[in-house]
């Protein structure tokens, strides 16, 4: 007995000690703390409930779910437990099972106002997305936006913007819904107001077959640059680097760009993404460096910090920025313009890769739909979408260096062949080639394992070792993961993660870096950054209201 109240008392001290790290944003130092309480004592739920809270502040979705379905297990009447496991499901885009388990925290706890106010925002979440569902067009059936945009024509219309007959089908759809969820419910209102999109659609569709006006199939996008508009201006077909330099202190500023010219910026960049191939190979003559940057997530004035310190792309200082420029950080639209800008100005000077962020499912959730709404307008949303799906997916340089967001393979005997044959045209699967590179972790134990993210998986240095060998490869250089000086060297030092966003999220208090290679040896010099001061816009300003409500 006395043996028992012992270390019940010494998980105790481990538990306020691992509150403790959790306050001062030390996440993984607060989950080796829980961990080493939940070996004294397995069977006391708060731990495995705080650990599934620690898990979800470094987004590892999965590992929170698992932790919080054991503190249920122990304790069925644990509300805590179905809220830290609901707040997962939620970042995962789980909607319905999140649902449920808010609705048992309101069965536990029917008088709390914050339970109430929760379960409230995850059901007009879940009705929100089935709605979206209801009217989503299939992908056979849909046809591009940016395949009917000419931007040369753009701007030199009488002023009117065009808006299709889906967007003008959802705003009404919209108002409808509004007005009769009061009286029929969110069930009844969901389906009438899919009805009236199909009506509405089907009406703008033959309308713009028949009138041969501003809507129709070769429609143009007449946004018109009013005379008193100062900012950046792209004269004819040319990116310049004075216009990429004006843009840019434009936006350092919180000044936008016209839409007229962030339109022909995304349409010029997908015409050179969508000709590359999955896996682009690139070769930097010796004598000469390249830079690998990780996730940026918004973070435009960090951005700004990595060209001062590093100088700007160009063809004597190419870069590769490896995903994930997007979603929480509020500056997105900024650093994704600047990013496709500088891919205009000179192709050769840098390379983008897709990101799992670089995802309609991540940026509904994680504010960049939001903020493109806000800045651009609805139909900026689709194009970008149709964007990335044309970011290739790896890059190997001088056949020694492997790049990709992610990770490895569920399986061995994966060929660079393989992945150059993705056909990457798409939403990202929820399983496969192309989901594992974009999600997978390495993780400190041999073989395989499960996501601590949920998705994709985990993999050992034995994993990397074989691939390196099977492809003649030297080293994996990955990003996905944020860590505390920036960067991480694992897998016996054949595996380097970059991250470039520092104190992500404005509270993990982290470091930034970026890997430097020189050839021929390529030897990587890891170059380290603190974060500069932004505007006051909040991280996550533009994300969905629910995700807000739990961050």
């Amino acid at each position: 007995m006395e043996n028992e109240k012992s270390t019940f008392l010494q998980a105790e001290e481990i538990k306020l000690l691992a509150n403790e790290a959790f306050k001062a944003h030390k996440f993984s130092q607060a989950i080796d703390l829980y961990s080493q309480a939940i070996e004294l004592d397995g069977q006391t739920a708060v731990y495995w409930a705080n650990r599934a809270f620690a898990h979800t502040k470094l987004e590892e979705y999965g590992s929170a779910v698992q932790d919080a379905s054991m503190a249920i297990q122990i304790d069925p009447k644990y509300s805590k437990g179905y809220y830290r496991r609901g707040a997962a499901y939620l970042a995962m885009g789980k909607f319905k099972e999140a649902l449920k388990d808010f609705q048992q925290v309101k069965k536990i706890r029917p008088n709390d106002p914050d339970a109430n106010k929760k379960l409230k925002e995850c059901e007009k979440a879940v009705m929100k997305f089935k709605f979206e569902e209801a009217i989503s067009v299939a992908d056979s059936e849909r046809h591009s936006v940016a395949d009917s945009i000419d931007f040369h024509t753009t701007g030199t219309g009488p002023g009117s913007s065009y808006f299709s007959p889906q967007v003008t089908a959802v705003t009404v759809a919209a108002v409808v819904v509004a007005v009769l969820l009061a009286g029929l419910g969110p069930k009844a209102a969901a389906v009438v107001a899919a009805g009236v999109v199909l009506v509405f659609v089907a009406m703008g569709t033959w309308w713009a077959d028949y009138s041969g006006g501003v809507i129709s199939k070769n429609r143009t996008f007449d946004i018109e640059v009013e005379p008193q508009y100062s900012g950046a201006r792209i004269e004819g077909d040319i990116v310049t680097i004075d216009f990429v330099k004006k843009m840019m202190d434009d936006f350092k500023n919180q000044k936008c760009l016209h839409k007229r010219y962030a339109c022909q910026i995304v349409l010029q960049t997908r015409e050179m993404l969508r000709a590359l191939p999955s896996l682009v190979d690139i070769n930097i003559p010796d004598g000469k460096r390249f830079t690998v940057c990780g996730d940026v997530h918004g973070q435009f004035y960090d951005l700004l910090n990595i060209f001062e310190l590093n100088g700007l792309p160009s063809e004597d200082n190419p870069y590769l920025f490896n995903g994930d420029f997007v979603d929480r950080g509020s500056f997105s639209v900024e650093v994704i313009l600047t990013l496709f800008a500088l891919k205009c100005m000179a192709p050769s000077a840098i390379y983008l890769a897709r990101g799992n962020h670089e995802s309609k499912s991540m940026n509904k959730i994680y504010g960049f739909e939001g903020e493109v709404k806000s800045k651009l307008g609805e139909t900026f949303v689709e194009l970008f979408a149709e964007v990335f799906c044309c970011l290739p997916l790896a890059h190997v340089i001088n056949e020694k260096v492997f790049i990709i967001h992610g990770g490895l393979f569920s399986v061995d005997g994966v060929k660079l062949s393989d992945i150059k044959a993705i056909d990457r045209f798409c939403e990202p699967p929820e399983e496969g080639l192309m989901c594992e590179l974009l999600w997978s972790d390495p993780q400190p134990l041999p073989g395989r394992g499960p996501s601590k993210r949920g998705v994709g998986l985990s993999f050992g240095a034995d994993v990397t070792k074989r691939f390196l060998q099977e492809n003649n490869l030297g080293l994996v250089v990955r990003s996905h993961e944020v860590k505390d000086e920036g960067y991480e060297i694992e897998h016996d030092g054949k595996l380097i993660t970059v991250f470039s966003a520092p104190n992500y999220c404005d509270q993990m208090g982290n470091k930034g870096a970026f890997i430097r290679f020189e050839a021929p040896i390529l030897k990587p010099n890891i170059v380290t950054f603190s974060a500069v001061p932004h505007p006051d816009v909040k991280p996550m300003a533009y994300a969905n209201n629910f995700l807000r409500l739990f961050s």
